[in-house]
């Protein structure tokens, strides 16, 4: 199964608590911090979410 690596490059200060809370749950803390997650429809539906604030590329 193919993976993401995910980067926030925006802070969460300012935005919806929704927001806020698919940051947290995508496992992203603060601004530079990169996790691997799975590729799949749930992980896309939450990247899409917070499209304007993280960085998305595949992992090899």
């Amino acid at each position: 199964m193919s993976q993401l690596r995910i980067t926030q490059i925006r802070s969460a200060i300012g935005t919806r608590p929704v927001q806020r809370a698919t940051l947290k749950a995508l496992g992203l803390h603060r601004i530079r911090h990169q996790v691997v997650q799975d590729d799949n429809p749930v992980i896309r539906g939450m990247i899409k979410r917070v499209v304007h604030m993280v960085t998305v590329e595949d992992s090899k």
